[in-house]
């Protein structure tokens, strides 16, 4: 699983990052995930390998438009290429009524159908080779985070097991191993009860913006990953007040309390520079995060990427 950022700013873009925007994609190149999409989400695209014919959904976090702008765009981006094939997304009601208009006032016809599926109501749902969970945040407008579970673990067949249970080895041992529940003398047996999964399923979560971090502590367990909002600098959002954005520490302190292995901040105010002698600049809230947090931490850049490998190790890619 692969994480390629395609922005990092918050409310509007620099000249140096796009409005937010995150690809997820699946391993061996079978397919991404787009969540949330920012105006100009699309030209960052053109900048990299991704397809919008392997794009399996798209996943909004909330309704404002630093997430939400690029998404008519990508649309028909997607039916002038030739996308034929039904697409997927997980978005706020708000979002549907507002594409839904915006179809109709500018003549959208797309040559695919469009899956909605209401966020508010905290689905789950299951991909090919990933299962997606909703959880409520705390912001302005109803925000959700995101969790990508894989579904499909490598895994031995316990042998002994099957000995035990006299199950013949042949085609009763494929379907288990291949992940059916199968019949046997009469009962029915539960394929993950005779497999021996050599790692644990990875799991990322990516957090719309959010001002109370510890809302997650549920849905981090069993992540190794989480993607989070840090707009600002603790002074700095002492001096904006109540906007129900997240700042470095305070992210950074609850990824400490819960002992996530790794974390990525993003989603920065435009007022931070990437340049580390600037004022202010991004190094500030990689500092503040720094100081209350063991863990491996990472501040995005638009298109850095990252992988997740099958042991749960996560690394930045070098770029080409």
């Amino acid at each position: 699983m692969n994480l390629l950022f395609l922005g990092t700013s918050a409310g509007v873009p620099t000249k140096t990052r796009n409005v937010s925007g995150v690809a997820l994609r699946e391993s061996k190149g079978k397919g991404w995930y787009l969540i949330d999409c920012g105006e100009g989400t699309q030209h960052q695209v053109l900048h990299t390998k991704l397809s919008f014919h392997s794009l399996k959904a798209i996943l909004i976090t909330h309704v404002h438009g630093d997430h939400c702008y690029g998404l008519p765009g990508i649309l028909a981006s997607a039916g002038m290429g030739g996308r034929k094939a039904p697409l997927t997304i997980v978005a706020p009601a708000g979002i549907k009524a507002w594409l839904e208009a915006t179809c109709e006032a500018t003549q959208l016809c797309l040559p695919f159908t469009l899956e909605f599926i209401d966020s508010d109501e905290l689905p789950s749902v299951e991909f090919e080779s990933i299962a997606v969970t909703t959880f409520r945040l705390s912001h302005r407008a109803p925000s959700y985070a995101y969790g990508f579970t894989e579904r499909k673990v490598d895994a031995d067949l316990n042998i002994e097991k099957l000995t035990q249970k006299g199950i013949p080895r042949g085609p009763l041992w494929g379907q288990l191993k291949q992940g059916f529940d199968i019949e046997f003398a009469g009962e029915q047996l539960k394929s993950q009860d005779f497999l021996i999964f050599k790692n644990k399923p990875r799991k990322i979560m990516i957090a719309g913006d959010n001002d109370q971090p510890d809302l997650l502590m549920d849905a981090c367990t069993g992540a190794q990953v989480l993607v989070h909002e840090a707009t600002y600098t603790e002074e700095m959002a002492e001096k904006a007040g109540d906007v129900g954005h997240s700042y470095g520490k305070l992210v950074a302190a609850f990824a400490e309390s819960v002992q996530l292995p790794n974390l990525v901040l993003t989603h920065f105010s435009p007022r931070y520079q990437l340049n580390s002698n600037a004022t202010p600049s991004i190094e500030d809230i990689r500092k503040e995060a720094q100081s209350v947090y063991s863990g491996s931490l990472y501040l995005a850049r638009d298109f850095s990427e990252y992988t997740l490998d099958k042991a749960g190790r996560f690394a930045e890619l070098s770029g080409e």
